[in-house]
């Protein structure tokens, strides 16, 4: 995510989103700041296993989801979520900022991580960038993850995945993406588009295999590309 002052933007009317949270108090507090906002929240649930119930008869655009709790925690959560819902965007909202953690969360479908000390406005910016299948997580969170994936061992076959792939223009796009620039940064940057930078985004995801853009900037990592 940038540090960049976060637009003001209206929420679609027919968002919808599920909570997930073993705090009773921090589920309810959250469901009325979100409603403040427009959200329509269809559900809570307190557990992983009572989540992914609900988000199979009900399908939320969004899972707001909490990550370690009692039970099935937030990561295998997620990882039911994306097989059962596909189109079911999982943003986890969580207290841990460890390596480990986000990076399991990111491969098992999660498209957003932000911390439970995020701002509304950064909630609903992660809110709204899930419900439009981008990728929104605290700019020290990237960071970290991105860090950690550099320390690793690279795969050059992957290099040689991107390069059979994709255009340059889009190699172009995919190492910006792994440098952290939002799709405005991009268009700014590469004089295009913001609308031309989504079409180059979703082209990249096909092309790779991949779900999401924090997926992709982990890829073009282990890469060595960047």
């Amino acid at each position: 995510m940038s540090e960049a002052v976060i637009a003001e933007e209206t929420v679609p009317d027919d968002l919808r989103v599920l909570i997930v949270d073993d705090h009773d108090l921090f589920r309810s507090g959250l469901r009325n700041l979100l409603e403040e906002q427009g959200v329509h929240v269809i559900g809570e649930a307190a557990a992983g296993q009572e989540a992914v119930q609900i988000v199979r008869e009900l399908a939320p655009d969004v899972v707001v989801m909490d990550l370690n709790m009692p039970g099935m925690g937030g990561v295998e959560a997620t990882r039911h979520i994306s097989s059962v819902a596909p189109l079911t965007r999982v943003l986890m909202l969580t207290i841990s900022d460890q390596d480990n953690d986000v990076i399991d969360a990111i491969l098992a479908g999660a498209c957003g991580y932000l911390l439970k000390d995020s701002s509304i406005q950064e909630l609903m910016a992660g809110i709204r960038a899930a419900s439009m299948g981008e990728s929104l997580i605290s700019p020290t969170i990237a960071a970290k993850v991105l860090q950690r994936v550099r320390a690793s061992t690279t795969q050059p076959e992957i290099e040689s995945t991107i390069r059979a792939e994709l255009s340059d223009r889009e190699i172009e796009v995919l190492k910006l993406i792994a440098n952290g620039k939002d799709n405005a940064m991009i268009a700014a940057e590469l004089h295009i588009s913001p609308k031309t930078v989504k079409n180059h985004i979703s082209n990249i995801l096909m092309k790779l295999q991949i779900d999401n853009r924090i997926q992709a900037a982990v890829y073009a990592v282990r890469s060595g590309i960047v």
